[in-house]
């Protein structure tokens, strides 16, 4: 993990370099060649109340072209839930964040479902494939 933290009252934020090394590897072995790995940034939350394992943030086109930078995404794990899990389920919880980026990498996240998509389903289709190129 790196050195930077950022805490507000009770939550504290830390690069996870762990996670963004997990991230990395998965998009290594799945198709998933839309997703920019130096567009994403990998943090893990202390102190929070949520009861989510990650969630990812978005940077919305406004934000974009103000600040005049390119679509990125912070993929967020919670410790408390996250670091409990062993580690391909750890893998599977990266895989559905992972799913939440659009193909266009626009900045904007997909919802868990539309008409003809499931990210839990595909979740477990993707893990599997995943372990199989290991």
């Amino acid at each position: 993990m790196s050195k930077l933290k950022t805490s507000s009252k009770n939550l504290e934020w830390q690069e996870a370099d762990d996670v963004k090394g997990d991230l990395l590897g998965i998009l290594k072995v799945l198709d998933m060649p839309h997703v920019n790995p130096m567009r994403i940034f990998c943090f893990r939350t202390r102190g929070s109340k949520s009861k989510s394992y990650a969630r990812i943030w978005s940077f919305p086109k406004i934000f974009q072209r103000a600040l005049r930078i390119n679509p990125a995404y912070v993929v967020e794990v919670l410790s408390r839930h996250y670091d409990k899990l062993n580690p391909d389920e750890q893998k599977k919880v990266l895989i559905h964040e992972l799913l939440h980026i659009p193909k266009n990498f626009s900045g904007a996240l997909l919802p868990h479902r539309t008409r003809g998509r499931h990210i839990g389903l595909l979740v477990n289709k993707l893990f599997k494939e995943y372990k199989k190129a290991l």
